[in-house]
């Protein structure tokens, strides 16, 4: 069962995307927060799988972010675009400045997302190729990060939860589009 302290913050991510971000769709705004929260949920699972090898002294076989470094997609032999796997992870970019994070996740963080299971016929890579990263201002992308860090996302139960209360926000407002002005525009 959803808190009324996670609906707030839910709340509160949902009107920093509507007034800070300046994306008043609900289905964009469920879309990247949905990014958000994969980007986060990934790092949090690789964590566990660290804490887990170290102790019993092994090694991650299947690493999301293993050593060494990642190559953009757009990357070619006479112009590599390449970033350290670790670079990617929730835990070092949520703690750059916001013109920093803004840049990094743009450019490399959502396209590594992006290309996970890339090629494999998955949903998940079907879904994701028309994928787009709408925020567009770097301070909002920041306060979101730091506002989804608030959010305990260990439990399952609670982000199915999370998401049929966001369904139920969409519901609630309409459909399609614009359902309320901003108090940025007003």
């Amino acid at each position: 069962m959803i808190t009324g302290e996670i609906k707030n913050k839910i709340d509160a991510i949902w009107d920093t995307f509507w007034e800070s971000a300046g994306i008043t769709n609900p289905m964009d705004v469920l879309s990247q927060m949905t990014y958000l929260f994969f980007m986060k949920m990934l790092d949090d699972a690789q964590i566990k799988k660290e804490a887990t090898a170290n102790l019993f002294g092994g090694k991650i076989s299947d690493a999301t972010f293993p050593e060494g470094d990642w190559t953009h997609p757009d990357s070619t032999p006479e112009r590599p675009i390449t970033v350290p796997y670790r670079s990617l992870r929730w835990q070092v970019f949520s703690k750059y400045s916001s013109e920093n994070m803004f840049n990094h996740v743009r450019n490399f963080v959502f396209p590594f997302i992006k290309t996970l299971g890339h090629g494999s016929g998955s949903a998940y890579s079907r879904y994701m190729t028309d994928a787009v990263f709408l925020i567009q201002r770097p301070r909002a992308l920041q306060r979101i990060v730091h506002q989804i860090d608030d959010l305990d996302m260990e439990d399952r139960d609670t982000m199915g939860d999370v998401y049929e209360y966001i369904l139920g926000k969409m519901a609630s407002s309409g459909q399609n589009g614009q359902f309320r002005t901003p108090r940025h525009i007003i």
